[in-house]
This record gives structure tokens, sequence and C-alpha cells, in this order.
């Protein structure tokens, strides 16, 4: 059979300086004492020059396979692989060479099966002899907890890293306009916010923009609402795809949408919206196989050169759009440049 053993070393405090052997032994005597009725712990008395067994527990010859008697007499390397036997007679060299007490760890595969295991081994004399005694304990239900506790908390992460997917996912949902995917009036109202302060601090403009699907061809409103929907859908897909990323759009209302251009002036706003207008007239909503079109009207103003509030902003956009309408619809209208007096 195969084996190997993966071997660390933990010295522990050495006796004090003329201690008696007699003492070490009882100090052996009373570690197995108390540890060698308890499960998953053996242990054995070997003679240092050969490391066979002087005595050993039922336990550890269990883990031999042999019966007790078999044991004694015997050492590692006749008992065990070579290979491992020879790995845990260096360890027994190890501790006698301290000639204190050492503890070993030992990773091994033995009958079909892995084991880990902690070696205690105690160096002292016996009637004129030097003996090791050697105390082991099973690591595994160590590992097995620590194993399970170490998947408990990955298991507990990843429900946590689960439960912030879905909240942030959620909070997106509360945000977003089903119909469309733009933004909730609420979230835009926030970005306007926010927008009219950074431009007031750093001096820079912004444009915003009112939009309104112009009143239903015959042919959507005989439709109704799947057609509806349809043209929402479209609405949304044509924003989303005709503002950047620090840019905000958004349903205000059944038909009509908002804009936020960050950064960016009157004519160069006009000259996007008059962009998607066009798009707005030229894109085909199919339903059932027939083709269906829609028109918008828009209402462009800018902060601070068509207004110098939230609320001059949004009448002046109101003003724009209501100018869009009577024009008859499909047409971008700009409200009117501010003129302080000096």
């Amino acid at each position: 059979m195969s084996a190997g053993a993966e071997i660390n070393f933990h010295a522990q405090e050495a006796p004090a300086a003329g201690r008696p052997d007699a003492a070490l032994l009882g100090v052996a005597g009373r570690l197995l004492t108390a540890y060698a009725g308890m499960p998953g712990v053996m242990y054995g008395i070997k003679d240092a020059a050969d490391g066979r067994y002087l005595a050993a527990s039922e336990s550890l010859a269990q883990f031999y396979g042999l019966p007790l008697a078999e044991v004694l007499g015997h050492n590692d390397t006749e008992l065990l692989d070579p290979t491992l036997g020879a790995a845990m007679r260096a360890a027994d060299q190890t501790a006698l060479a301290h000639g204190r007490q050492l503890s070993s760890e030992h990773r091994f595969d033995w009958r079909g099966a892995k084991h880990d295991w902690e070696v205690l081994r105690l160096v002292s004399e016996l009637a004129g002899r030097r003996v090791l005694a050697c105390l082991w304990r099973d690591l595994g239900p160590q590992r097995l907890r620590e194993s399970q506790l170490h998947a408990a908390i990955q298991q507990i992460e990843q429900h946590q890293i689960a439960t912030q997917q879905l909240r942030r996912e959620f909070g997106e949902q509360l945000m977003r306009d089903s119909a469309t995917g733009l933004a909730t009036r609420a979230h835009f109202e926030d970005q306007l916010r926010r927008e009219v302060d950074l431009s007031t601090r750093e001096h820079r403009e912004f444009a915003m923009v009112l939009l309104e699907l112009d009143a239903d061809s015959p042919r959507v409103a005989d439709l109704g609402t799947r057609a509806h929907d349809q043209v929402l859908e479209a609405m949304g897909r044509l924003l989303r795809g005709n503002t950047r990323a620090m840019d905000a759009s958004c349903r205000l209302q059944d038909r009509r949408f908002a804009v936020l251009l960050s950064g960016v002036g009157l004519a160069t706003a006009h000259s996007r919206m008059e962009g998607l207008r066009r798009q707005c007239a030229t894109q085909i909503v199919v339903l059932d196989g027939e083709e269906l079109g829609f028109t918008v009207s828009i209402g462009v103003a800018s902060f601070p050169h068509t207004a110098h509030s939230q609320g001059e902003l949004m009448a002046a956009c109101e003003s724009a759009l209501g100018e869009a309408r009577r024009r008859g619809g499909n047409t971008v209208a700009l409200a009117s440049i501010r003129f302080d007096p000096a």
C-alpha cells in the first residue's frame, strides 16, 4: 500500500534542569491515565533504542489491526507501511534528540482510510532504560467540525451576498418603471436636485427635457392597451439609447417623460432631441404582424440660461413643451433664454 506523512513539530517547554526522570514518568503516566480513555485517543510506550513497544493501549492495537500481544515487542517500521513507519521513527528521533516534550501532526493514508493525528511524545527513563511515551489524539473529528464550520460560514456568506443582491435588484426595481425600464419620478427628482446643486456650485449648465407622446393614431387607439404598451416599451428603449451614463431619463406620467442632460447647453440639447424626435417618427412598432408608429412633442430648457431654480426650470420645460404641442406635435421647442437686467 502507498503511504505518506505530513509532520509538523511543536516543541513545548522542557522540564526544569535537574528534574528527576521519575517525576517526568509521573507526568507521562498522568497524561496517559487522563487521556487514554477518551474517544479517539490511544497511547504507547516505546524503547528509545529500537522503537519497540513496551506497552500500548487496546485502541492503538486496533489501529494497527493486530492483537495487542502482536504489537508489543515490535516497532512502527515493522507494524506500518515502510514509508510511514520511517516517518514515525524520524519523528521519534526528533523528540529523543530534543530530550523533552514534543508534539507533531501526522496526516497519512492507512488501511484504506485517511488519518489525521496529533502525537505527543515524552522522553524519560524507566529502570535504566530510556523510553518514549506517545499519546495519539485523532484530529479527524476536529478537522471535520472545522470543515463543517467553514462550510457553514461560506453558506452564510453566500446567503448574505444573495440577499444583498436581491435587495439591490429590488431597490432598482422600485426605482424603475416596469413598462419602459426608465427611472421613476421620485428617483428622477432626486437626481434633478443633485444636478441643480452641482451646477450651482461649479457654475456649469445642464439641460432638462420634457417629452410627451402625441395623440395615438387611429389604429393604435383601436388596438388599445397592448399597442400602447408596445409604444411605451419602444419609447423607453429610444430614450435609454440616446442618453449617456451621466444623464437621467424617467417616465413622469402615462405619456410624459423627462430627461436630464448633464453638462449640456441649450443648443446641443436641441440637436440631440431633434435626432431623438426623428427616430421616434420613423420607429416601427410591430404588434401581431402589423406595423404601428408614433411621434412625440419635446420641450427643452437649460439651467441657468432659461431658469435659475429647479421650479423655474420645470416651468420653462412645461412652457416649451406646450409650444411644441401648439405647433401640432412631432416638434422640438426651446424655452426662452432669460436676460437679467444689469
